[in-house]
């Protein structure tokens, strides 16, 4: 278990590092635009902004989340719900945008911070302890950034900080295979993956018999869907695991369209 102050570190740093690639860009480079169909730079960070504020409202009104919540569900689809946030915050001039997220995470961490260690945050999977919050915002962070970094030019060097988008795209696994109308494997897999310092990373059982092994930033790209699995080394065995791969998904909502293979061969 790693502890939630140092948690709440790593996602500042990573935020950190974001914020100090935006920051000095011109107004026309923060309308650029990023491998998301339709997003700018701006609607990248716009979208961070607005699932903070979300994440805000879980862990401070759970009544009023379960509120919006039935209102995303009665507007029809939540990646529309989605969209169009990120089309509305991206409007705002770029000093305002980036001022609002920093306000936004700022306060998120606070709220976090004030929750017993056991509460459970509502969110639009299933609930989590503040621990596992925070562990969420470290990934979709991340896969933004990397987003911005791309549309930048510019190579996002991968620090121990992914092993908390490993964990959750372990952790996801199951979800993954239920979002595609699939049923979830009944047994764990192992996972090994080699970190950014040569550390091995290790999820499941030895004696597992679907395996998937290869560097840790490849399983990431691949669960936050930054990457088709055809551009990275990552090796599996067994049928399940192999499928895994294809539908990996360590992010809330329906399945994503992810990458086509050779855009980062």
């Amino acid at each position: 278990m790693v502890a939630l102050s140092a948690l709440l570190q790593d996602l500042h740093d990573e935020s950190a590092e974001l914020d100090a690639l935006v920051e000095p860009l011109s107004a026309t480079q923060w309308a650029a635009p990023t491998p998301a169909e339709g997003w700018t730079i701006a609607h990248q960070v716009a979208h961070l902004a607005w699932t903070d504020d979300r994440a805000i409202l879980a862990a401070t009104d759970e009544v009023g989340f379960q509120q919006e919540i039935q209102e995303f569900a009665a507007s029809g689809a939540f990646d529309k719900v989605v969209d169009n946030a990120a089309d509305d915050g991206a409007k705002a001039t770029p000093d305002r945008l980036l001022e609002r997220w920093r306000t936004g995470r700022r306060q998120l961490a606070e709220a976090l911070a004030a929750l017993p260690e056991a509460a459970t945050v509502p969110w639009y999977g299933p609930p989590m302890r503040p621990a596992s919050m925070v562990t969420a915002r470290i990934m979709e962070t991340w896969a933004h950034s990397l987003d911005v970094a791309d549309a930048l030019g510019v190579t996002k060097l991968p620090t121990n900080r992914i092993k908390h988008v490993a964990h959750i795209g372990v952790r996801t696994r199951d979800f993954a295979f239920n979002v595609h109308g699939l049923t979830p494997p009944a047994e764990p897999f192992r996972v090994e993956l080699t970190a950014p310092d040569g550390e091995v990373w290790t999820w499941g059982p030895d004696d597992a018999a679907e395996r998937v092994t290869g560097p840790a930033i490849d399983f990431c790209h691949v669960v936050t869907q930054r990457r088709n699995r055809a551009d990275t080394a990552l090796e599996t065995v067994g049928t399940q695991a192999n499928q895994w791969l294809d539908i990996a998904q360590a992010f809330a909502g329906p399945p994503g369209p992810g990458r086509e293979a050779g855009q980062h061969a």
